[in-house]
């Protein structure tokens, strides 16, 4: 196993994350198996609990684990289906110690940092990183290790001290470190600084970087990359320049050109590579090229309207800004998205602020499609409603996930069926349970919120007689999908019958056939909804369905997406 650990230093968020998943793919493009660790030096458990609005958003596994959004990167990038426990944190291990200390499996000594837990931290990645992660089914030869937040912060000592002792551990032939680094740009001459003063403090912490990965706004000059490897003691070859391009999707090829792949494999002794895995990963490689050239060639603009309650910090929807990136530009479309705080469409915004409101309904008005994503809590719904009709009435194309779907119910039940005030029970747990539009799952647990949810992969069942869907065409006809859940309330069953009779089509249900998983409006251009979470398995190659079905709808050319042999769904797990 050789094991590439990504750091990063000056800054926190300089885009460790998009580098350690391009630097993946190029040894995917090599034909090896990769596979990726998140470590999180934070004492959450998981991500599970914390706000979207702090944090970003929490991104959901297969097996129901809810991690950091980077672990939803090394997905999309690579095409590999990660575990709750390739997110590595400081609350996990401390568990893990702690436990272990309680079973008395330590034999009285005196657990200490150094070496129980530095360690768990070694015996953690070694163990995780066997792990098989793609579709052959066998054990990765690549990890790549991103080290969340900023070396020299008190928080990740531990795991830089755990990496120190790790280099010796597996051997230095099987070992590199690419650090991260910013190189500001002040009254237009680029500064080396940070970034010196950075690799001094990994220095001293024992780790000695093998590439260092400049940020840049723009592209390093020669001499700035010079005094980088003179002062920061690497050659030239080993300083990387990553500024600025067209889309993150870029990357990998940027550090192609910069023939990062020559270093990486001499430094690790990787050997002789079979003829048919070069093949594959060459196949990989021409086609992710086709992809961002062909964006780059796209002209013609598709605007979203993102009607959601944590805009303010864009993170909060990373999965959902990236599955319609990557519907775009399986569109050949440019990606333009209208961020709407859906408080901000309510009449409670027009008398407080009216041209706040009047901006934000000109978002929705002039947007050629509208999606409202999950969330949790009161806040912003009643804005999400009046988005949800002003699509169904005007014919513009709408996507709502998790709560979006529970949103188009509630809607469709106040304005269509006139049931006067119904909501979900979420919004006023005292509706009466018979007129509430979405009620609470009665499978869930109503007082731990940590990972007590509907969460992980499962399947979804189309019912008959909906060969019509526009959905299930997206899913190439399939009987059943598997996508992931994250979520702990669901449409009321008692309201059922009433709600298709009136139009609105619950086209999906769970594995009981007794939960309401799709919905789709016939006869309208394109309004759907999901009860799951199709965004966490959208991947840069392979857009999410529902995704896609918005933007092309949107765009004009869903007919013509439709009608192409490319929406095969294997329909299995």
């Amino acid at each position: 196993m050789k094991y590439v650990v990504v750091s990063g230093g000056v800054i926190s968020g300089i885009g460790k994350g998009v580098l350690a998943s391009s630097t993946g793919l190029l040894f995917k493009t090599l034909g090896l198996r990769v596979t990726s660790i998140k470590i999180d030096p934070y004492m959450n458990i998981d991500a599970g609990t914390m706000s979207p609005l702090e944090h970003g958003e929490c991104f959901v596994l297969n097996d129901g684990g809810e991690v950091d959004l980077d672990l939803g990167n090394y997905e999309r990038y690579l095409n590999i289906t990660l575990t709750r426990n390739h997110n590595i944190t400081t609350g996990k291990i401390y568990s893990h110690v702690i436990e272990k200390e309680r079973n008395g499996d330590y034999l009285g000594k005196t657990v200490q940092v150094v070496p129980h837990i530095t360690n768990a931290i070694q015996d953690w990645i070694e163990r995780v990183a066997k792990i098989p992660v793609d579709d052959t089914g066998l054990e990765p030869e690549i990890c790549i290790i991103e080290l969340g937040g900023t070396v020299g912060d008190i928080e990740s000592a531990p795991f830089v001290e755990a990496l120190r002792q790790f280099q010796f551990r597996v051997g230095v032939d099987n070992f590199a470190l690419i650090h991260v680094s910013l190189v500001p740009v002040i009254h237009g001459e680029q500064k080396t600084k940070p970034t010196q003063a950075a690799i001094k403090d990994l220095r001293s912490l024992g780790l000695t970087p093998d590439m260092i990965a400049c940020r840049c706004q723009e592209e390093l000059e020669v001499a700035t990359i010079e005094k980088i490897g003179m002062f920061c003691h690497v050659g030239p070859e080993q300083v990387i320049a990553v500024h600025d391009v067209n889309s993150t999707y870029h990357v990998p090829l940027l550090l192609k050109e910069q023939r990062m792949m020559k270093y990486l494999t001499k430094k690790l002794t990787i050997g002789e590579i079979p003829q048919d895995s070069l093949d594959k990963g060459e196949k990989l490689l021409t086609k992710w090229r086709l992809l961002t050239s062909s964006h780059d060639r796209s002209f013609e603009t598709v605007t979203i309207a993102l009607v959601g309650k944590y805009t303010h910090l864009k993170d909060s929807y990373l999965s959902v800004i990236k599955s319609l990136e990557h519907s775009s530009m399986r569109c050949h479309r440019r990606l333009k998205i209208e961020w709407v705080e859906s408080s901000d469409l309510e009449e409670e915004t027009k008398v407080a602020n009216l041209s706040q409101y009047h901006k934000a309904w000109h978002f929705v008005c002039q947007a050629d499609g509208i999606l409202v994503p999950g969330g949790f809590g009161s806040r912003g719904i009643e804005g999400m409603i009046a988005a949800a009709k002003y699509a169904r009435e005007n014919d513009v194309p709408y996507l709502g996930v998790c709560l979006g779907l529970q949103i188009a119910v509630i809607e469709q039940a106040r304005n269509v069926l006139g049931i006067e005030g119904t909501s979900s029970m979420e919004f006023d747990p005292n509706l009466d349970e018979a007129t509430a539009a979405v009620v609470y799952m009665p499978d869930v647990d109503q007082v731990k919120l940590g990972g007590t949810m509907r969460l992980g992969i499962h399947s979804t069942k189309f019912v008959k007689d909906t060969e019509w869907s526009k959905l299930r065409q997206l899913y190439g006809g399939a009987d059943a999908v598997y996508e992931r859940h994250r979520h702990r309330y669901e449409v009321n069953p008692k309201l059922i019958d009433q709600i298709e009779a009136a139009g609105l089509k619950f086209i999906g249900k769970d594995e009981t056939e007794t939960r309401m998983e799709m919905i789709e409006l016939k006869g309208h251009k394109f309004f759907c909804g999901t009860q799951y979470h199709p965004e966490y398995l959208s991947k840069v190659l392979d857009p999410s369905r529902p995704f896609l079905g918005l933007v092309a709808a949107s765009a004009g050319i869903l007919e013509d997406v439709l009608a192409r042999d490319d929406l095969n769904y294997k329909g299995e797990f």
